[in-house]
């Protein structure tokens, strides 16, 4: 594989983007209310959201383009790799959901927090509205890749498997030529937005203790889901991990685990330990269902908010409650922005007994950090695919043809 230079990849044009994007936005606000800074401003959000439905439209076809084929070549292992995959996302999820609430009740009663968050600016009308709706729903193309795989792999279908793999290189080719070269477009103007409503300067200040302290958290969970994973398969851990900095960074950019998909299998597809065919079946999957970094997140602003708001902190068989059926709409959720928290609306309400504003504080924090949640959302998944690596090796299940083009960054 040829080596590039650091100027012409994907990491330093995701710095670039940001970079720019903030400073653009930060002078956009300074000169707010001149026909010209309009004028920019309606431009980017109308490019912001054209490119946005660009990403979101071809999610689905990732998924579906990874997953069903991934699953043919499984053949007979894959009911039981796919039972594997979903069982360790759960307990996953509900791991870092339980470490996240005994963290809150140690603590949050120990914190002051200001949740003053108004002032911001608004941004302007869209010039037009260019809606690319998707082929289907990503969960829908989730459930279609897994029937139709398992489908294809219990009958043996020649036809349909030879299509599937051939559909599977048509999708890398969107992904390397199309989602990879908008990515830095897209985050560059989604931080230009942020930072003109003033969402950099004046939001994140206000929960800057509870973003850190769930940041921290993040890692945390993270050392512990790669070291076990490294025990498990008998394989180095850090040799994944250090491959995941431009899909890390472009989750922090697009706060979505579906649209980081593309650039997350080309990260895992460089890590020597992750065999390919586990690669190519795990990390689709897991972007779907393994959303840990923002369960481990909503739970500790759940308990914070409960504290700012009600003046107490849910009570310990509530908590119980809340984690097991929030790793159950996390497995559930779509892997875009605010996904999870969306998801989970009705236990927020339901089992949290939240009112109005504490549903609204409670979007509203989580969105400040959402960022950084499903970048670990993504890293994570890395961890997961290692132990379905260690799971075939063990069970000696011999790893298929890869179909898996590298794509250079």
């Amino acid at each position: 594989m040829k080596k590039s230079s650091f100027f012409k990849s994907l990491p330093f044009k995701l710095l670039v983007g940001v970079v720019i994007g903030i400073l653009a936005g930060l002078a956009l606000n300074a000169n707010d209310g001149t026909g010209l800074t309009n004028a920019i401003l309606n431009i980017i959000v109308t490019l912001k959201y054209v490119l946005g439905q660009i990403i979101s439209f071809c999610v689905p076809l990732i998924i579906i383009g990874f997953i069903a084929p991934s699953i043919t070549k499984m053949g007979n292992n894959a009911s039981r790799l796919l039972l594997l995959a979903v069982c360790i996302a759960y307990v996953s999820s509900v791991g870092a959901a339980l470490f996240s609430t005994a963290a809150g009740y140690a603590l949050i009663p120990h914190l002051s927090i200001v949740t003053d968050v108004d002032g911001l600016k608004e941004l302007p009308e869209m010039v037009f509205e260019l809606s690319i709706p998707q082929i289907m729903p990503v969960m829908s193309a989730l459930v279609f890749s897994i029937m139709i795989g398992l489908a294809a792999a219990w009958n043996k279908a020649k036809l349909i498997t030879g299509m599937l793999e051939e559909f599977q290189k048509i999708v890398l080719s969107i992904v390397s030529r199309i989602l990879i070269p908008i990515l830095p477009l897209f985050i560059g103007f989604t931080f230009c937005s942020l930072a003109y409503e003033g969402s950099i300067i004046k939001q994140l200040p206000v929960f800057l203790k509870v973003i850190i302290i769930v940041m921290i958290g993040h890692y945390i969970w993270m050392a512990l889901l790669y070291t076990i994973a490294g025990a498990y398969s008998g394989k180095n851990p850090l040799e994944v991990v250090k491959h995941y900095g431009p899909a890390y960074l472009t989750a922090v950019g697009t706060m979505s685990s579906a649209a980081t998909l593309g650039v997350a299998l080309q990260c895992a597809g460089k890590a020597k330990p992750l065999r390919k065919d586990m690669v190519q079946f795990g990390i689709p999957l897991f972007a779907n269902i393994h959303l840990r970094g923002s369960v481990l997140t909503e739970v500790f602003f759940c308990m914070t908010i409960s504290q700012i708001l009600y003046g107490k902190l849910p009570s310990i068989p509530t908590m119980l409650l809340f984690c097991i059926l929030l790793g159950v709409f996390a497995i559930g959720a779509p892997g875009v922005p605010g996904g999870t928290v969306m998801a989970s609306l009705g236990l927020i309400t339901g089992v949290l007994l939240f009112d109005d504003a504490g549903t609204a504080l409670m979007l509203t924090i989580f969105a400040l950090q959402d960022s950084f949640g499903t970048a670990c959302n993504v890293t994570g998944d890395g961890a997961l695919t290692l132990i379905l690596t260690g799971y075939a090796e063990r069970h000696k299940i011999p790893e298929k043809s890869d179909e898996m083009r590298n794509i250079e960054f």
